[in-house]
């Protein structure tokens, strides 16, 4: 059991949280032929498509309502108004998503209020979903925004469906989780028969495809004839703690049941998950999981070697935390700094003496003896000031290509990340290597010497000592 601190210095000095909004963002940007929107000023929105692009290096479809001094004292009803209307009929998209930000909620705009009053006026607008989420950026973090918006979603358009279908699964994912970590999720649900329908699905718009078309909106992602059947599936799954909200109100909104797994990165954690689908099934499992089970643990083995007793130090969202902090528990690592941006249940269960909710500065302070550092890119600089090797692990990711396609999930992304792990410990030995090599020759001839020298005198019969 971690205790659980939260910083109350005057500012945040190096920031490791992002804001609600862009987590919002994110989740409407998984939903298909959507146009995400923040209601805010416009530097708002150029920061959140900015840092976008640098980690997804796509394109990023965003707007906002371009907020000024006076209207966000007067009330944003009109800059609302032109936004939807002019998104509408530029673009025709299937639904808007629209965060709030700091500014309008200070002032306290009553979005669902002024979206009915412009649903009215504009019959035009009844075909398209308006999903809005109120995300203030002063509270909360990213999966935070992620989670609200994911509530929006199932509270605007799902439905109960009398009819069901026996084979269909609604997927909950947490934001922690990457495209790659969605496709391979859905491979291993279809092995057993099961159809799965992810909510949102970032793996459909942001998987790193070129497009035959251009599109203004997103391209891929989850349908809004999915989103209205989600009361059809025969059961949720809600995938990392974020995503509990979601599936109780998905449940209490269409009856359909729900399982959560707080992460699915380990071995424990993907045995439970692939005997649930199991069950749910009625389909044994495959061996080509049985397989990658065998090939997890032999690699868990080989790694061990290289991570067991290292002093790790990371700093994360609490769902990406508490799935990398626990793999790296298993496999033997000290968590011997730990820092997040929200509060979370998984908090209290990681294995480390503390957890404190703060910042990069935080997690500097407490990082100087340790042997790995484990952030986003933003702490490359903590490390070259370390001296330690450093893992980019989270959004945003801009220093490295690939970070769309990083996988941690199943026994295949677990096994992956073990060898990644280890051979970051094993690079840094090499690195090491000729140095320590030459100062423990010097301590070896210098032992020789020492030694030929105490022989011969005994000996006493050598020319020299004669």
């Amino acid at each position: 059991m971690a205790i659980v601190n939260t910083n109350h210095k005057a500012c945040t000095v190096n920031p490791l949280k992002m804001s609600q909004p862009i987590g919002a963002a994110l989740a409407f940007m998984g939903l298909n032929n959507c146009m995400p929107t923040l209601h805010g000023s416009q530097g708002c929105t150029s920061f959140g498509l900015v840092l976008f692009v640098r980690h997804f290096r796509e394109m990023i479809p965003m707007q906002t309502t371009a907020m000024n001094e006076v209207n966000t004292i007067l009330g944003g009803m009109e800059n609302i108004e032109q936004a939807i209307v002019n998104i509408w009929e530029r673009t025709k998209p299937a639904v808007i998503g629209l965060a709030s930000t700091g500014l309008t909620e200070t002032k306290g705009d009553d979005v669902n209020a002024y979206i009915k009053l412009i649903r009215a006026k504009h019959p035009e607008l009844a075909d398209t979903a308006i999903v809005y989420a109120s995300t203030p950026d002063y509270v909360g973090a990213f999966q935070d925004g992620w989670s609200k918006a994911a509530v929006c979603i199932i509270q605007e358009t799902a439905e109960p469906c009398q009819v069901k279908q026996v084979n269909r699964v609604n997927v909950l994912p947490g934001s922690h989780l990457t495209p790659a970590d969605i496709d391979e999720i859905r491979e291993i649900i279809e092995s057993f028969g099961l159809f799965a329908v992810f909510i949102p699905d970032i793996s459909g718009s942001l998987d790193g495809h070129i497009p035959e078309d251009f599109t203004p909106t997103t391209l891929g992602g989850t349908t809004v004839l999915e989103l209205r059947t989600m009361g059809a599936a025969r059961a949720t799954i809600a995938i990392g703690e974020q995503m509990h909200a979601a599936a109780i109100e998905l449940e209490m909104k269409t009856g359909v049941p729900y399982t959560m797994f707080d992460r699915l990165t380990g071995l424990d954690a993907n045995d439970n998950f692939v005997q649930f689908l199991s069950k749910l099934s009625g389909k044994p499992v495959a061996l080509k999981y049985r397989r990658q089970r065998s090939q997890l643990q032999d690699a868990m083995l080989d790694a061990h070697f290289y991570t067991g007793g290292k002093k790790i130090a990371i700093g994360a969202e609490p769902d990406l935390l508490w799935s990398l902090g626990s793999f790296l528990s298993e496999m033997g690592c000290e968590l011997a700094a730990v820092v997040t941006t929200t509060q979370s249940p998984l908090l209290e269960k990681m294995p480390a003496e503390e957890v404190l909710i703060g910042d990069l500065e935080d997690l500097e302070m407490r990082a100087k003896d340790c042997d790995l550092l484990i952030t986003h890119s933003h702490g490359r600089q903590m490390a070259e000031r370390l001296h330690i090797p450093f893992l980019r692990f989270g959004i945003p990711t801009f220093d490295r290509l690939g970070a769309a396609h990083k996988l941690t999930v199943g026994y295949r992304g677990t096994k992956e990340l073990a060898f990644e792990l280890a051979n970051t410990f094993l690079a840094e030995d090499h690195e090491a290597t000729p140095d320590s090599w030459r100062e423990t020759f010097q301590e070896i001839n210098t032992e020789v010497a020492s030694e030929a020298q105490t022989t011969c005198a005994s000996n006493g019969s050598c020319s020299s000592c004669n």
